[in-house]
């Protein structure tokens, strides 16, 4: 009888431990291509070659500059390869082409664990070059309604409109059902990703990140009054109606929401003369991914970051630069009939002479995929994923 007594008080004593356990904090982030994430880890490096941002590079790497795996955040991810993939967060979760890769899921997890005590998932659904108009679109957002515009072209081009209704009503909401479908499944079966989760300690879905909108913003087509103050307030409100059937079809009605706002090329009040073509429609579209974090039901459950606060301005000068040499190279070699080998040569020749160290070292070292996804940097990309994680601690007011 002692001895079931001393097992009875350690028991006792332990309970309130395990009572006061954390649950799994689960978070979903979903979006196209620059959500898989295009930055090559061999942009780290750039990094930490600003001081502002070499603390950051500091949480990514171990002491020997290997990308570090961190211990309490796993991840299951689709669309950025032929399968899932899964387990503990650390660099290739990105896309899968030419890798290893990251998108904003590294720095968020890293800046996350920052933030909770206990262990946390990540459910990432992302595949390139979807819009929110069609392929994302929920539910309750109804079926995609052709514009005037678009049904007198298809006439004119003797194209068969019924057939086109078809194939767009097939293509509705097929990312959106995928998405809610892996979230529910990876839900179902925790232990297969987290093979230490407890069901006992439970799990909290803690928030919904948001990074999408390149295919919108360059559809005229959906949006043929882009350009004009409202143009793309068809955006806000499928955005709307997107925020409620998440929160619908995972039961979490007030689902933290964060809204990466689409940032490439920076503040538009930074643009150089041959950006400025473009200002009218990244602003528009800019204010209508905003938007919804202003409706009164979603004030403190839902707000929105500004991806253009951690471009690179250096580095996309530099690029700029380096693109106006090459122009100018190609024309002297088409005008003097160079050879290839030739105008390689002096293509580098005014490379060198037209570009400081700091400026080439840069190009070298933190670019390594296109501008529309945010030139492939990890500098970028680290940062919004920091940013995103911020925001959602902020709403889910962990300190």
């Amino acid at each position: 009888m002692k001895q079931c007594s001393f097992v009875l008080a350690i028991l006792t004593l332990l309970m309130p431990s395990i009572a006061n356990a954390d649950p799994l904090r689960v978070f979903i982030l979903a979006g196209q291509s620059n959500m898989q994430g295009h930055a090559h880890v061999r942009t780290f490096e750039h990094i930490g070659m600003d001081p502002a941002t070499k603390p950051l590079l500091a949480e990514m790497q171990n002491a020997d500059g290997s990308p570090r795996i961190l211990e309490h955040v796993w991840i299951s991810s689709v669309g950025c390869a032929d399968g899932e993939q899964s387990g503990k967060l650390t660099t290739g979760f990105g896309a899968s082409q030419n890798g290893p890769k990251i998108g904003p899921e590294y720095t968020f997890g890293i800046t996350m664990e920052k933030f909770v005590d206990g262990p946390i998932l990540l459910i990432k659904t992302s595949w390139g070059g979807k819009s929110l108009n069609t392929d994302f679109r929920s539910p309750s957002a109804g079926p995609y309604v052709f514009n005037e515009t678009q049904l007198a072209s298809f006439q004119k081009q003797r194209k068969d409109i019924a057939a086109i209704k078809a194939d767009k009503e097939m293509a509705t909401g097929v990312s959106y059902r995928l998405m809610i479908d892996h979230v529910k499944y990876v839900l179902s079966d925790i232990k297969r990703v987290v093979p230490s989760y407890d069901a006992s300690q439970g799990y909290e879905l803690s928030g919904f990140v948001w990074f999408q909108g390149w295919n919108d913003m360059v559809d005229a087509s959906t949006y043929p009054n882009r350009d004009m103050p409202g143009g793309y307030d068809a955006y806000s409100d499928a955005m709307v109606h997107f925020i409620r059937d998440v929160r619908k079809d995972l039961n979490v009605p007030k689902l933290p929401f964060v809204i990466g706002v689409l940032g490439v090329g920076g503040p538009t009040s930074e643009y150089g003369p041959d950006q400025l073509r473009y200002k009218a429609t990244h602003d528009n579209f800019r204010a209508a991914m905003a938007a919804p974090a202003r409706l009164p039901e979603f004030q403190g459950n839902v707000t929105a970051v500004l991806a253009e606060k951690y471009w690179d301005r250096e580095l996309s000068d530099a690029k700029a630069k380096e693109n106006e040499i090459n122009q100018k190279a190609k024309k002297i070699a088409k005008e003097s009939q160079l050879s290839q080998s030739e105008e390689r040569a002096m293509q580098e020749k005014m490379r060198t002479e037209g570009m400081t160290q700091r400026e080439r070292v840069v190009l070298e070292k933190g670019i390594s995929n296109l501008e529309f996804h945010y030139l492939g940097s990890a500098k970028i990309l680290g940062g919004i994923g920091k940013g995103l994680a911020e925001a959602m601690a902020e709403l889910n007011q962990l300190k």
